[in-house]
């Protein structure tokens, strides 16, 4: 006869579920940079929960998918923060315009090197 689960057995891996759901939030943060230290969180919980899926064969699909959203997060936020800085760099002349359009017309020489 197969073992009986309960609801409390289904739910015994809880970093599971925390490590998807800080991922999840990490991910669709991280054009906004701070996705990034959701997914460190997520990663390091998916990490444990992980282990704690190994041990007791409970939430691996959870905590795998927490681990990968919560890297790709923190790639995506170190891709967009480089490039705020390469940006901010590369237009840091523009930044006192008297309009926006003088502005526009900056960054765009900057950019383009016209």
């Amino acid at each position: 006869m197969p073992p009986h689960h309960t609801a409390s057995a289904s739910s015994a891996n809880g970093p599971a579920g925390a490590a998807m759901v800080l991922g999840v939030i990490g991910l669709c943060t991280s054009i906004f940079v701070i996705g990034g230290l959701f997914g460190g969180i997520g990663l390091i919980v998916g990490i444990v929960a992980l282990t704690t899926a190994k041990r007791t064969g409970i939430g691996r699909g959870k905590a795998l998918t927490g681990v990968v959203t919560s890297a790709i997060a923190i790639v995506v936020s170190v891709l967009v923060a480089v490039f705020f800085v390469w940006y901010a760099n590369k237009t840091q002349e523009c930044y006192q315009p008297d309009s926006f359009q003088q502005y526009k017309q900056c960054v765009h020489q900057q950019l383009t090197g016209n």
